[in-house]
């Protein structure tokens, strides 16, 4: 490993040790990233001019360093193509493991792959894995989800918990993403409201694409009792994010209303921390490059994580 690696790698590791939790013997840590283009990789420590995909061993290292410190992470844009995945894995080492889905065909799919990796020391699959496909009588604005959202339950401590995550499709405006969102929220609502069903402990997470705020995208996403933590709104998205130009794409939220004192959260045996974040890792790695550089070696959007106990 090359000195210009290891250095950025001590770098990553210091503002991690800082911003976020130890992994300890109580505690469940859920991380999400959109990966962008997450597909192959130049087996060089460093990419050249006329290399294709710009994706290298250095960048690949830092992504590591992120992934490892979650106890699960979902991973958006994860492409047909699983060299670097498989890659991220070899490099973690055996003690992490991936579920992943098929990649969606057609054009607005973009033959992308939702994919969750996961420290086996810690959690473990509890058997359930699915994909979100809407039923053909729904009466929907959309016909169906242009990537299709991902389910997988896990286990630590006793206790389950259901991830469910998504791409959003971006579209040409907001509209054309308010069907997606709001179809995926009433989904996840009637699967929460489902008896007998496997059902307990769900969150989503993932890129929804989200604009503002105060915006109907946002609203249709909180239709349904889908909240993030509040603390979470105020953490930057993207590493193009400044204080004029400030996105919510990236969501992690469960079924509660923040609104309402009395209606406690819809979990069980999970207990959120109130510690939650992004990670800026644009002034830590890499840092001869452009933004835009920087974004096809690593990413265009931060990490986003948050505690539970469990």
């Amino acid at each position: 490993m090359p000195t210009a690696v290891t250095q950025d790698l001590n770098r990553l590791g210091a503002a991690l040790d800082q911003q976020l939790p130890a992994k300890v013997k109580d505690n469940l840590l859920i991380g999400t990233w959109n990966v962008r283009g997450f597909g192959g990789l130049t087996p060089k420590w460093q990419s050249g001019p006329k290399d294709s995909p710009r994706r290298d061993w250095h960048a690949l290292a830092c992504v590591a360093a992120v992934v490892e410190r979650f106890d699960v992470t979902a991973i958006q844009e994860s492409k047909r193509d699983t060299t670097a995945l498989m890659a991220l894995l070899h490099h973690l080492g055996p003690r992490y493991r991936v579920i992943v889905s098929d990649a969606t065909e057609g054009a607005p799919g973009n033959a992308e792959r939702l994919a969750y990796v996961y420290d086996s020391d810690r959690v473990q699959p509890s058997g359930l894995v699915g994909e979100i496909v809407l039923p053909a009588a729904a009466d929907d604005k959309v016909e169906q989800f242009a990537r299709t959202p991902y389910a997988a339950a896990f286990v630590r401590g006793g206790t389950d918990f259901i991830l469910t995550t998504v791409h959003v499709l971006w579209g040409k405006g907001p509209k054309d993403r308010l069907g997606e969102v709001q179809a995926f929220a009433d989904w996840m609502r009637q699967w929460a409201d489902r008896p007998k069903d496997w059902n307990h402990n769900l969150l989503v997470l993932g890129d929804f694409n989200l604009d503002r705020i105060d915006d109907p995208l946002y609203a249709a996403f909180v239709s349904t009792g889908l909240w993030p933590p509040p603390d979470l709104g105020l953490v930057p998205r993207t590493i193009f994010d400044n204080d004029k130009d400030h996105h919510y794409y990236d969501q992690i939220a469960w079924f509660n209303d923040p609104t309402k004192a009395d209606l406690p959260p819809m979990l069980n045996g999970l207990t959120f921390t109130n510690r939650c974040g992004s990670l800026d890792f644009v002034p830590l790695v890499l840092t001869d490059l452009t933004k835009s550089q920087l974004s096809f070696r690593i990413s265009d959007h931060y990490p986003l994580w948050v505690e539970f106990t469990v």
